[in-house]
């Protein structure tokens, strides 16, 4: 590819960036926030501690942890503490916040008028950009349970080998901070 190419290819994706962000500052809430709360209402059960988020947005835990705290003063999110261990808490993504992502944005409306070709396309080679880009930093790449090397189909739901966890048919569609991809 060349460097004109790779330049437009930038220049398209922080424009989409920028129109998106822009779109994300409303119903009270920032683009960083919107972030957290779309990741939180995506991740399983075993994905949604700061720490996760964090990762996932690539962000320092300190910002993080101001957004968890202002996502939850807004009733959008709502803090489970561990029984076992009172400094393991994790976060779960309350009906009001629900609400608020069920908004449709400007990039909804516009990836909606594209053909299944176009979108698929597209979204394939998003994909392998953020794996190339996550890869280069050492970063996790997330991903759904299903398409997980350690998933194992199981009825309606499935098996996670890796964490020796039983997962609803709902569990096997979120995010896992533990995902490898499946040969």
């Amino acid at each position: 590819m060349n460097h004109d190419d790779q330049t437009r290819i930038r220049d398209l994706i922080d424009r989409i960036a920028r129109l998106s962000a822009a779109d994300e500052w409303s119903d009270d809430i920032n683009p960083t926030q919107w972030v957290a709360l779309s990741y939180l209402a995506r991740a399983n059960r075993f994905s949604r501690a700061p720490s996760q988020v964090a990762e996932f947005m690539a962000a320092t835990r300190g910002t993080v942890s101001q957004t968890l705290k202002a996502l939850s003063r807004k009733g959008l999110i709502s803090e489970i503490r561990s029984a076992a261990d009172k400094r393991w808490i994790s976060y779960t993504i309350t009906q009001e916040g629900v609400s608020v992502l069920n908004r449709k944005t400007i990039i909804d409306e516009a990836v909606s008028h594209l053909d299944e070709i176009t979108a698929g396309r597209l979204a394939g080679g998003l994909e392998a950009l953020v794996r190339q880009a996550l890869a280069a930093r050492g970063k996790r790449a997330f991903g759904i349970c299903a398409s997980c090397r350690h998933y194992k189909k199981r009825g309606a739901g499935g098996y996670c080998m890796l964490l020796q966890e039983h997962l609803t048919q709902a569990d096997s569609a979120k995010i896992c901070h533990e995902h490898e991809e499946a040969a």
